[in-house]
């Protein structure tokens, strides 16, 4: 099959979206397929990866690490498109790439299918917090339930997001299908390299998160359970790797709780070096965002061999299993921090949840799931007359 992704994010804009579609489209690539991309231009791009479209983008105002393709270019690469054959368009975001895919996929009278990512009803009120928080909720149910109900078929990360969905009236055909993870490319890393980078002494014990640095990761619940955390392991040291826009509000924050000497922020890191550095050099992975549709830095800390305690609520619910490499806790700082304590000063525990966590992270086959993918584009083809342009 020929595919056409669409997406508003790639990298080097790191995220969870880019990760799942660079999985995705690898190994669907080896499976004999042919996945294309349109994305953004970004300033910092200098690849020139196989069958990806850069679009140029303009930046978008008070969120500098997004950009905002225009709607015209993308449509003057429709005439490309069409002689590539393609089966299927894949959109995977809901802003301009939502719209311009719609666009061709109905002018080249195409299927057209979408993976819902983000769940917006809990991140609008972090942006604009003057307005009822109900009503956000209700305008991003809104603005979901209309987008889903054009397309052809939805992918969900998680059957919970798939049941939201429902709730919110959508009745297009769905498909949970979470990203897989690539168990080699995090079993090898230099972690005392990253901590002599960011002078983080071999004695101390790092309490790692690994997030877009946004409200709406809750990252700031992770203070006072380190401070708490401090009484009992007073070598403990958050590192906290991203950026986002939430990022000089948080070092003011911990600035303010006295806890400047105990946290790290370090930043975007490369996915193909450093950020593996830095998955090895942690002690524990810590995270506190109740709005992931699936939660895949959960897998990538498990599959370096790092033990997780996390709480578990929307998508992580469905990737965390107690005691297989993770411990829960309910997201209270004293849970939070008892559970981060008793790993951290439990030898044995720790090293059989790590073992756990690397063998839990190989059920999380990438090849698997994208033979579940291709299956789902064939449905698709098969089984749904493409929409026509009205």
């Amino acid at each position: 099959m020929r595919i056409l992704m669409v997406s508003d994010v790639y990298f080097p804009r790191v995220n969870g979206v880019s990760t799942s579609i660079q999985t995705f489209r690898k190994e669907l690539e080896k499976l004999g397929h042919e996945v294309y991309l349109i994305a953004p231009q970004y300033e910092q791009c200098q690849e020139q990866e196989h069958r990806l479209f850069r679009v140029e983008s303009r930046g978008v105002p008070g969120d500098p690490e997004d950009r905002m393709m225009k709607y015209g270019k993308i449509l003057s690469l429709t005439p490309t498109i069409e002689k590539l054959n393609i089966d299927l368009v894949h959109i995977q975001t809901p802003f301009v790439a939502h719209y311009a895919g719609m666009r061709i996929a109905r002018e080249l009278f195409l299927p057209v299918i979408a993976t819902y990512h983000t769940l917006f009803e809990e991140y609008l009120f972090h942006y604009i917090p003057w307005l009822p928080r109900i009503f956000l909720r209700w305008c991003a149910r809104q603005f979901s339930r209309k987008q889903c109900q054009q397309l052809d078929g939805i992918i969900t990360p998680s059957s919970i997001i798939a049941g939201l969905l429902g709730e919110y009236g959508v009745t297009t055909q769905s498909v949970t299908i979470p990203t897989g993870i690539e168990l080699g490319k995090f079993a090898k890393g230099n972690g005392e390299n990253f901590r002599e980078r960011f002078m983080i002494s071999s004695d101390k014990q790092i309490l790692l998160n690994v997030s877009r640095v946004a409200f709406e990761k809750s990252i700031d619940r992770l203070f006072e359970m380190l401070r708490m955390t401090l009484i009992k392991v007073p070598k403990a040291h958050l590192v906290v790797a991203g950026e986002g826009p939430a990022k000089a509000s948080l070092m003011k924050q911990v600035k303010g709780m006295g806890l400047s000497d105990h946290v790290t922020f370090v930043g975007y890191l490369d996915r193909n070096s450093e950020l593996v550095d830095c998955y090895h050099a942690a002690d524990l992975f810590v995270f506190s965002s109740l709005t992931e549709t699936q939660g895949l830095v959960l897998l990538e800390a498990m599959a370096s061999g790092i033990p997780v305690v996390s709480v578990a609520a929307m998508g992580t619910k469905e990737v965390l299993r107690n005691g297989l490499g993770a411990k829960i806790t309910d997201g209270t700082a004293n849970d939070f921090s008892a559970k981060v304590v008793e790993v951290l000063g439990d030898k044995s525990l720790h090293s059989n949840l790590s073992q756990a966590a690397i063998t839990y992270a190989a059920e999380w086959n990438p090849r698997k799931l994208a033979k579940k993918m291709a299956g789902y584009y064939d449905d698709i083809r098969v089984g749904q007359p493409p929409r026509v342009a009205p």
